[in-house]
């Protein structure tokens, strides 16, 4: 049995049809705010993308998306899909040419640590130098115990990990919420798009809510050598 049926499975029973509605309108939402980082005329990359829940509502000159499963149906004929496994991305899609690359929810799916550094290396390879790094990834620190709730769970960060680990794949951390949104899209608050958007307009409601941490960041300078000859 191959690991992309299994993750069929696992996505399927996770979101029913009605979840998946709700889920989707969430995100448009989360991607409307997120398109103050994103230039309406830029390159995007959606790496593991699932079912496109932010690359389908984002705004850019070009939409490309990853992901392991074949998920193209679900992407609409205007995103460049191309499926491959993460840590191979830069020997399926171009190097230095995104503007913005983009991954939720996805690193801590990875197999170890080291893994995740790998991952964002490899988002450095295809993205261009002064591009941007968004990161929206769940923090155990204010998750705890429910972190482990999906089985695909491996890797536990918080947010100092997760700069840490940009640090080290070559990123300057340029913005850092370490609570941002709700853990998942089945919590009770907020659902609706009014309500999604009233809370985004409200930074002290994070505090409160927020187990997820956003991560802007940008490819750190490369050091010249040999006195820049």
């Amino acid at each position: 049995m191959s690991s992309d049926i299994d993750l069929d499975r696992i996505y399927g029973e996770r979101f029913d049809g009605r979840e998946a509605k709700a889920k989707d309108g969430i995100w448009k939402e989360v991607a409307r705010y997120l398109q103050r980082w994103v230039p309406p005329d830029g390159r995007v990359l959606d790496v593991a993308c699932d079912l496109g829940y932010f690359i389908r509502h984002v705004t850019a000159g070009e939409r490309w998306a990853t992901d392991l499963r074949d998920v193209s149906a679900s992407l609409g004929p205007d995103v460049h899909f191309v499926q491959v496994d993460g840590l191979s991305l830069s020997t399926a899609v171009p190097h230095d040419y995104f503007d913005v690359a983009f991954v939720s929810n996805y690193l801590e799916h990875l197999p170890s640590p080291e893994a995740v550094v790998a991952q964002l290396v490899e988002l450095r390879a295809v993205m261009k130098r002064d591009g941007r790094l968004i990161v929206l990834q769940p923090n155990i620190r204010y998750v705890g115990a429910a972190y482990w709730d999906f089985i695909d769970h491996h890797v536990a960060l918080t947010e100092r990990s997760l700069t840490e680990a940009a640090s080290a794949a070559g990123f300057d951390v340029e913005h850092l919420v370490p609570r941002f949104l709700p853990y998942t899209t089945k919590s009770r608050v907020p659902q609706s798009s009014w309500l999604v958007r009233a809370y985004l307009r409200v930074p002290l409601a994070w505090r409160v809510l927020g187990k997820q941490t956003l991560l802007i960041a940008r490819p750190a300078a490369r050091k010249q050598m040999n006195g820049g000859r």
